[in-house]
């Protein structure tokens, strides 16, 4: 290990390294938090001013992170935010956190991981370490981040260090939180790989290092693709037992009693968040430079889309069985978030199934506890209270997100045909 690993190391150690985050989302602010909390001094980067005014004033807008948990850290004097990237040259270690969507033609969508490489390439200094930590093809740590930061003439792995970790965060989820979480880690170097093991150590109960920053990558792309894949099994075999009229749910039960061999995946109306409807692709793109594809990704991805077109078919029919035709019906959506106790609607199949139905003629409100409000082909929403007169009023109740805080004995005295999306109705009360 060279001097300038041994330094950085001690700095992390003796927490009086600053550690940057760039990027205050569902990533990047719990991750600040985290730090802070350990002891560190955090400068948070942000490009949005009202989520640097909302962090520097300790408001939470993210669900993971209690209100007082981060106004506690500001008030401390550990935590504040910035929208000058010029200060990135104060932090010690850099965390990077920014979004990696995909474009209008499905692919990969690296302009904010290019920003802040940009923003690196005037800062970068001796002693520093930095990590990529949004979800990408594997290659971009060494292909697109480095040469911007080597461009500075400093060495990686002498002079600075570069590392890929990949975030875990699964919003909402009460158990696995940031320090429970195991944190895979790859270097561009073994001292860049040591560095960041030594920086996430301090907060995370268990690294694992892997051999390269590839490895590291395409450790994130195996989880959310392995995951998308069983979802689109199960969603395929949801519509199977419809044709043959038998209970999926009967089924994926029954199946699940295997104690070896099988692993219980539930279908859904499509899939939502930032990572597996997203992740799976990456992949498939960067395959498709090397002149293969990916036919098994790319027929689940294609299966999973398919979902809330399939749930506004499964509407018409239940509308029609009722001898109404879906042009002026009254839908009521419960759940809009992606996912249960989350106020997350990023890909959210609801937003599909609302769109699909409005297009056919439908009438569609829709209700969620998380989400007061949501921004719909260009107009806001507001969710509506589910009392009886709502639901007496209602021609189809369609379920889509099975958060807690529903009643959903409500929904079943109401008589109202209903359309259950994640078998809800049918779980212990």
């Amino acid at each position: 290990m060279n001097e300038q690993a041994r330094v950085l190391i001690e700095q992390i150690e003796s927490r009086q390294a600053r550690v940057g985050v760039v990027g205050l989302g569902y990533v990047g602010l719990p991750l600040a938090v985290e730090f802070a909390e350990a002891g560190f001094s955090i400068l948070g980067f942000e490009v949005a001013r009202d989520k640097v005014e909302a962090v520097n004033a300790g408001n939470s807008y993210v669900g993971d992170v209690p209100e007082e948990q981060l106004a506690a850290a500001v008030e401390a004097g550990r935590l504040e935010a910035t929208l000058d990237y010029d200060r990135l040259a104060e932090a010690d270690a850099i965390c990077i956190c920014v979004p990696t969507p995909l474009n209008k033609t499905g692919d990969p969508d690296v302009s904010f991981i290019m920003t802040a490489a940009n923003s690196l390439q005037r800062t970068v200094r001796a002693g520093q370490l930095v990590v990529l930590e949004s979800t990408t093809y594997p290659g971009t740590t060494r292909e697109l981040l480095l040469p911007a930061l080597a461009g500075t003439r400093l060495e990686v792995g002498k002079d600075f260090f570069l590392a890929f970790s990949p975030e875990r965060v699964d919003p909402g989820n009460p158990v696995y939180k940031i320090h429970n979480t195991p944190k895979v880690v790859g270097g561009i170097t073994a001292d860049c790989a040591e560095c960041a093991n030594r920086l996430y150590s301090t907060i995370i109960e268990q690294v694992i290092l892997v051999s390269s920053t590839e490895a590291a990558e395409l450790t994130k792309l195996l989880e959310n693709t392995f995951r998308s894949v069983n979802i689109a099994l199960a969603n395929e075999m949801a519509i199977v037992c419809d044709k043959l009229d038998v209970d999926v749910w009967e089924v994926i039960e029954a199946a699940a009693t295997k104690p070896f061999g099988f692993m219980k995946f539930t279908p859904g109306p499509g899939l939502g968040g930032h990572c597996i409807p997203v992740d799976p692709h990456y992949l498939s793109w960067k395959m498709k430079t090397l002149d293969y594809k990916t036919r098994l990704i790319e027929l689940a991805s294609e299966i999973n889309a398919e979902m809330p077109r399939y749930v506004s078919e499964k509407v018409a029919d239940l509308l029609n069985d009722h001898g109404r035709p879906v042009r002026g019906s009254r839908v009521v959506v419960v759940g809009a978030a992606y996912k249960p106790d989350t106020n997350d609607t990023r890909e959210s199949p609801a937003l599909d199934i609302i769109r699909l139905l409005a297009e056919k003629g439908a009438e569609v409100i829709y209700h969620d506890p998380m989400v007061p409000n949501l921004r719909h082909e260009g107009q806001d929403i507001e969710s509506m209270p589910l009392d009886e007169k709502r639901l007496a009023g209602a021609d189809v109740v369609v379920i889509v997100t099975d958060h807690t805080d529903i009643d959903y004995d409500l929904i079943r005295r109401s008589g109202r045909p209903v359309l259950d999306t994640r078998n809800v109705l049918q779980r212990p009360a």
